[in-house]
């Protein structure tokens, strides 16, 4: 159905190959994963299935695009809307209305279809993604998982043939991404529609695919059956994983294959890890209240950060997360409550104060990048805070090694831009550290070095505190787990502790072997 044809593409004359020599088939009716370490070329691949590469991006194009064997290579994306439907990593920047029904209209009236014919795809669509209680509601409101259905349906609506989406879960909570899988599967499955998706949290759909397209280093492309591609693939979920350290053939790819075979395991017991003894608290918020209006979106939250504590902040998208990371950042208001990082409220200090007492890297990690360059960045960070020259061009380095330094930040990828922004956030040497879903667009090597590079920040007397939905990343890091729920603190204890509690947070070793067991890395020690 849909081709790419010896498909190269490079963004200047003279640079390393994205692309190289890319052939890929797209048949009707799959799920297709791309898949691949950060910044090596996924969103270009997905970008040229939907035209946005070179349209939209510059650079050279080699090769052949074609559908049902013609070429439409130098067709505009608009002339391929209809055909190849496209959502980004974020979902609300592409709405262009006000109102659920009005974005699920939207495209059609761009493609001239008459009123009947758009009424009825609207509710088609309203009840084939369960959302038709929210067709007036105004979608600023929605939640992360109402929007990114909302924005898979404002595409669904012009009946294309292929879904492409990139990173369709990544800022989404576990039972939020589940939905969203469970939606993709039923259009692959119900409507014969063609789905490509890239995604760095495998662990969440391997199981649903029916191929991998491994995006290589060298700008190639491996394309095979995910028990095959992930075989030796540099990017690998915890099931996968222990599969190879466990030398399971063939490598189970759900939680049910494996834990079937660790039935008949006989594991050491888990090796017991004691609660730490209390930390002197590095930050201290106490009832701390937030309102958007009449709407509370934090009530009376109390919590301490411990100096030389990783602290994960877990729960539902629209639980209150990023607004308890501002309140503590001194940033947003507060109704009520009081928040102290040696001896001061961050929310009484100027800006360059702040920064130097609590370092906050928001979701949105281009927001606090403004210059031309990934050199200009790193150097205004070492001159802004008085830190040795490189010193955040090393550690961006350690993050996610070769970023072009000439490039522009906003051409990166959402990893890249995040480990600039980290990089440059760490120069101030902040008190207290902020993360808020750090590792959205890192692969898994990236999140071990971002572990690392925590647990040393950590180490050095800081308190780290992790706003995520990845259950993976916090069994790796976290000394302790916070979980808030409607703005309230429901849980809070060792991160062992916490995370078993709820299959949602649970990650997948613990789901496989059971209690006391979290990661592969904990099981490869005692080997």
């Amino acid at each position: 159905m849909l081709e790419l044809r010896d498909v190269g593409f490079r963004y200047r004359p003279g640079l390393p190959p994205v692309l190289d020599a890319v052939d890929l088939v797209l048949e009707e009716g799959e799920l297709v994963l791309v898949a691949g370490r950060t910044g090596v070329g996924k969103s270009t691949l997905l970008g040229v299935l939907n035209g946005l590469v070179p349209s939209f991006t510059g650079g050279v194009l080699e090769g052949d695009v074609l559908l049902d064997g013609r070429s439409v290579v130098r067709l505009p994306p608009r002339e391929r809307a209809h055909v190849v439907g496209y959502v980004g990593q974020d979902p609300s920047a592409g709405f262009v209305t006000d109102t659920v029904e009005e974005e699920l209209a939207y495209g059609m009236e761009q493609l001239g279809l008459d009123a009947a014919t758009m009424r009825r795809r609207v509710e088609e669509t309203l009840d084939l993604l369960g959302v038709a209680d929210l067709r007036g509601r105004d979608l600023r409101t929605l939640s992360g998982g109402q929007q990114q259905r909302v924005a898979i349906g404002a595409v669904l609506t012009m009946h294309p043939r292929v879904l492409v989406l990139d990173e369709p879960t990544s800022a989404l909570d576990p039972t939020a991404a589940e939905d969203v899988l469970a939606t993709l599967t039923r259009l692959v499955h119900d409507l014969g529609v063609t789905v490509v998706l890239a995604e760095h949290r495998l662990e969440r759909v391997v199981p649903f695919v029916d191929r991998i397209a491994l995006v290589r280093g060298d700008g190639g492309v491996v394309v095979g059956p995910p028990e095959e591609v992930l075989r030796d693939s540099p990017v690998a979920p915890p099931i996968v994983e222990l599969g190879r350290h466990l030398g399971w053939d063939p490598l189970p790819l759900s939680v049910r294959d494996a834990r079937r075979r660790a039935t008949r395991l006989r594991l050491p017991s888990p090796a017991v890890v004691p609660e730490p003894a209390p930390a002197p608290p590095a930050l201290t918020a106490r009832r701390v209240s937030v309102a958007y209006g009449r709407v509370a979106a934090l009530r009376e939250v109390d919590l301490v950060l411990g100096s030389g504590r990783v602290t994960a902040l877990m729960g539902r998208n629209g639980s209150g997360k990023s607004t308890l990371l501002w309140a503590l950042q001194g940033s947003r208001s507060r109704a009520g409550g009081s928040v102290e990082v040696d001896g001061r409220d961050p929310q009484r200090l100027d800006a360059e104060e702040r920064r130097g007492l609590v370092g906050l890297v928001p979701q949105t990690a281009a927001d606090l990048l403004y210059l031309e360059s990934v050199a200009e960045e790193c150097a205004a960070a070492d001159r802004e805070t008085g830190a040795e020259p490189g010193s955040a061009a090393r550690l961006l380095d350690r993050l996610v090694p070769g970023i072009d330094r000439e490039a522009h930040p906003r051409d990166l990828s959402e990893g890249q831009r995040l480990a600039l922004v980290l990089a440059v956030v760490l120069s101030a040497r902040p008190t207290a550290l902020l993360l808020d879903e750090p590792t959205r667009g890192l692969d898994y090597p990236g999140k071990e070095v971002l572990a690392s590079v925590l647990r040393a920040q950590a180490a050095e007397g800081r308190a780290v505190l992790v706003a995520t939905h990845d259950v993976e990343f916090v069994a790796q890091v976290a000394d302790e787990v916070v979980v808030l729920a409607e703005g309230e603190v429901v849980s809070a204890g060792p991160t062992a502790r916490v995370v078993a509690e709820s299959p949602a947070f649970a990650p997948q070793v613990h789901k496989i072997l059971g209690e006391g067991w979290l990661t592969v890395a904990q099981l490869q020690g005692q080997s």
